[in-house]
């Protein structure tokens, strides 16, 4: 699956690190997505592997820690989680398609990278920013672990397969997550 593609293997560092260099191989495997010449099948199973490991792990551990320790409120962490599962939603519409040479999937792609880069800037500007000010580095340290640690065994579950997408974006719908069709 992801094995061709280095997904990285952290397993330790300041969460907010560990996370910026996710959000650079999002935007690596992003540019891959979009070049015709790249194996992008192999690509968007990368990718989708590594979204979803590292939006669960976030959810799991980094939004919560963030909360109670009052870096971020309820809002942005809420918020946090509606781009997440809107980037689910992209992904899955990026997942379903068949081919990857066709104007379809390349009309797919380019609403996940919206998605995906919207939710990496903000994330960076409301959820990043005030950790680093607002959370001492002892703290952002054993967050990291835990963050990789789940994020890791996430990607080993091998959390990116299409029917787990679906089942987790059927999940957001239900919790209000999406707006439903």
């Amino acid at each position: 699956m992801s094995d061709a593609i280095d997904l990285g293997r952290p397993v330790s560092g300041d969460v907010i690190d560990l996370i910026l260099d996710d959000h650079r191989r999002f935007e690596e495997l992003l540019r891959q997505l979009r070049d015709s010449s790249s194996d992008r099948d192999a690509v968007r199973r990368a990718f989708a592997a590594l979204h979803v490991a590292h939006a669960l792990a976030e959810e799991e551990h980094v939004y919560p820690a963030l909360r109670r320790k009052r870096a971020v409120g309820e809002h942005e962490a809420e918020h946090g989680e509606e781009e997440h599962a809107e980037g689910n939603e992209a992904l899955l519409a990026v997942l379903e398609l068949r081919g990857t040479d066709t104007q379809a999937f390349d009309d797919a792609v380019e609403e996940l990278a919206a998605t995906v880069n919207h939710h990496l800037t903000e994330e960076e500007l409301t959820i990043l920013n005030p950790a680093r000010d607002e959370v001492g580095e002892r703290v952002r340290a054993d967050l990291g672990e835990r963050f990789a640690t789940a994020r890791n065994q996430h990607v080993d579950d091998d959390c990116g397969r299409i029917e787990n997408v679906r089942r987790i974006v059927r999940a957001a719908r239900h919790e209000g997550l999406l707006d439903n069709e």
